[in-house]
């Protein structure tokens, strides 16, 4: 009988272990995304806060609207677009 409360014992060390390190983990994450957030540069954010749409396209408003994904062009990190849209593959 006691042989299975000391078996029972270390199975509840072993899930809080693996509970806090999940936190941890989580936690972590969280810092990095918000440090990823407040680094974004050019003309994603406005002032006010909202993202400036001006000058984006009917699909990328879209996309944002959708799927929250913002053109890569708005966030500063490459060109413009070539007029055919960039688009590599596709049918």
């Amino acid at each position: 009988m006691e042989w299975s409360e000391a078996v029972n014992n270390k199975m509840e060390i072993k899930k809080n272990t693996l509970m806090w390190i999940v936190i941890g983990v989580l936690f972590l994450s969280v810092l990095f995304l918000t440090y990823k957030v407040s680094s974004l540069t050019g003309n994603a954010v406005a002032d006010s806060g909202k993202l400036d749409m001006t000058g984006w396209t009917e699909n990328e408003k879209m996309n944002y609207e959708m799927h929250g994904t913002i053109p890569a062009r708005a966030q500063g990190s490459t060109p413009n677009a070539p007029s055919g849209g960039g688009m590599v593959g596709g049918c």
